[in-house]
């Protein structure tokens, strides 16, 4: 028992200077971009990112500083990863559209039905973590009710305790299925950035196959497929093609 505990408190103290390591980088990383050191700072973020430390403030600030070297495809892609850990937040969302304003290809977005957009706005009111929060809460308070419920004698307040049971149960389904697609559609690679300056896109994966189109750096694609070491990707208007995996990174 004492061996186990001796060994607990070293393994926390170790990540306890961890973390205190980890916060120290991201402080020096910082303030080698706010001086101006643009590529000292990649490289610390690289460093910290490829250490297994990943936040939506790491990969924003990564990315604005990609953006200050005019390497856009790789602020994009980290703009993108910013917003994919925090769906909705303003600021990720205007520097993503300032480096998407000085890409090659200016694709027009196939408009969403109705409920679509509505659904994909609902889902980034708050982010994955919040929902999850969200939904611990509502379940807790229709825990509270149902408790409040059994043990109440008067007709009245059971009656609106009933209905307000109900009402937070369907918040809680609600919630809970936009807490699971938030949370899978975080963890899919399903995007990926085009790092390739001009590719073309073709009908098979095949090189000897025909050309459907051509796309440029830094512009953001759907992979539907993959064969071997090619992918099948989508474009926002629709148009679909093979690209090889190495020519576009995951988002």
């Amino acid at each position: 028992m004492k061996i186990r505990l001796f060994t607990g408190i070293i393994l926390l103290l170790i990540s306890f200077n961890s973390l205190a390591d980890q916060q120290a980088d991201i402080e020096k990383a910082n303030k080698a971009y706010m001086a101006g050191f643009y590529e000292n700072a990649i490289t610390i973020y690289e460093t910290i990112i490829d250490d297994g430390v990943a936040s939506p403030e790491l990969y924003y600030n990564l990315g604005n500083a990609y953006f200050k070297t005019n390497n856009l495809p790789s602020a994009i892609l980290n703009f993108e990863r910013a917003l994919k850990y925090n769906p909705g937040d303003e600021d990720i969302e205007y520097n993503l559209a300032v480096a998407n304003s000085k890409i090659v290809d200016k694709i027009e977005l196939l408009p969403d039905l109705f409920y679509i957009k509505w659904w994909k706005n609902l889902k980034i009111w708050i982010s994955p973590d919040g929902w999850a929060i969200a939904l611990i809460a509502l379940f807790t308070l229709l825990i509270i009710l149902a408790a409040i419920f059994l043990l109440s004698r008067s007709i009245i307040t059971r009656k609106i305790l009933f209905v307000s049971g109900l009402v937070i149960l369907l918040a809680s389904i609600l919630t809970s299925i936009i807490a699971w697609q938030t949370y899978t559609e975080s963890r899919k690679q399903n995007s990926a950035i085009v790092f390739t300056p001009t590719l073309p896109v073709k009908s098979s994966p095949d090189e000897s196959s025909i050309d459907l189109f051509v796309i440029h750096e830094g512009l953001k694609v759907k992979i539907m497929d993959k064969i071997g070491d090619w992918n099948e990707i989508k474009i926002a208007n629709g148009s679909k093609g093979w690209v090889k995996e190495a020519d576009i990174k995951p988002i």
